[in-house]
């Protein structure tokens, strides 16, 4: 794997000019179009198709390593210029990164089902990430080719987002520095969760206060106590060094998480019909071979966990999940009648 490049501080400001160019230029953009030929008769050299992929995890996690894998595959072909921005190097904030994307910088940002809902307006996509709804990761393979899949991506690209991909990125539990065993351990306690409704819906029904922070904030108030614990996928858990804080690990694995890749329907427009396919092929097979990837090493991180010295609690699940059942009962999601249903029907579930 080649090694992921870190952006310096004027990473930022450089990705917002790429697009102002690219949302400036039309149909033009650092990859489209052909130089002319010189006066000599040389042969005209085809500009490459300039991307990014920005995301907040550590380099050492799957979804890192997968936008890293793709980016090769695509300057491989020479008709791509790919670059990976990890560890919040161009943004701290997932929901930043998707708005740049939106306006027409040429990224592609991973983000999940339930930013995606808050951030756009679309409540049904909540369902992909509510608590305890969907736990088997061979789900996704089947979600692109549902009609359910079709109409949120539609939603989306009427807002100038297109959903590339969905890909497993490991089960969600809660890291915390007193000992979490059961339900009524999380009463009061400030946990960094997803500052949007799936997460207030989490945080109302187990009682604890949730703090919709960037992940870059995570340790510091973890180590500065303004911060209880997180909940978060062990990868990035550990990606994080949120070990050296936080001891405890409650094995809740309350949500499934999966990583939407999203990139302005722009950029897609943008691309050759040739390039757009390969695009998107290279994405999506990659997002698959990754799933599984991140599924089979999940049982090293528990234990690298371990030998950290982090306490792991096999809780009840079912003591969570009776204290989540409202969450469904009163719709605080806002779901469309029988989309469970639907959902599952058309997963074959």
């Amino acid at each position: 794997m080649k090694k992921v490049k870190y952006a310096v501080c004027a990473a930022l400001g450089m990705a917002l000019a790429v697009g102002s160019v690219f949302a400036g230029g039309g149909g033009q953009q650092s990859g489209g179009g052909s130089q002319s030929q010189s006066g000599g008769g040389a042969p005209a050299q085809v500009a490459k198709h300039k991307v990014t992929f920005a995301g907040t995890e550590a380099a050492t996690t799957g979804q890192s390593r997968m936008m890293q894998e793709v980016a090769d595959k695509l300057n491989a072909t020479g008709r791509f210029d790919a670059d990976v921005q990890v560890n919040g190097a161009l943004s701290g904030d997932t929901d930043n990164l998707v708005t740049q994307a939106r306006t027409g910088v040429p990224l592609v940002v991973p983000s999940d089902p339930g930013r995606l809902a808050s951030q756009f307006s679309i409540p049904d996509l909540n369902i992909l990430m509510a608590p305890y709804v969907l736990t088997d990761i061979s789900a996704l393979e089947k979600l692109p080719d549902t009609p359910l899949f079709k109409e949120w991506q539609a939603k989306l690209e009427a807002q100038g987002i297109s959903f590339v991909a969905d890909m497993y990125n490991g089960f969600r539990s809660f890291y915390t520095i007193t000992p979490v065993t059961t339900v009524s351990n999380l009463s009061g306690l400030r946990i960094r969760g997803f500052g949007n409704n799936i997460g207030n819906a989490l945080a109302k029904y187990l009682g604890f206060a949730n703090i919709g922070i960037s992940w870059g904030e995570v340790l510091p108030g973890l180590q500065q106590k303004t911060l209880d614990g997180c909940e978060v996928q062990v990868a990035t858990a550990y990606g994080a060094a949120i070990y050296e804080v936080a001891k405890n690990l409650a094995l809740t694995k309350h949500y499934m998480l999966q990583t939407s890749f999203v990139c302005s329907t722009r950029l897609l427009s943008s691309l050759p019909e040739a390039d757009r396919k390969v695009f998107l092929d290279t994405i999506r097979e990659t997002a698959r071979k990754y799933s599984g990837i991140i599924a089979a090493e999940e049982d090293g991180y528990y234990q690298q966990m371990k030998d950290k010295g982090v306490t792991i609690t096999e809780v009840d699940l079912q003591e969570f999940q009776n204290a989540l059942a409202p969450l469904y009962s009163n719709n605080d999601l806002g779901f469309s009648p029988g989309l469970k249903d639907r959902l599952f029907r058309e997963l074959g579930l």
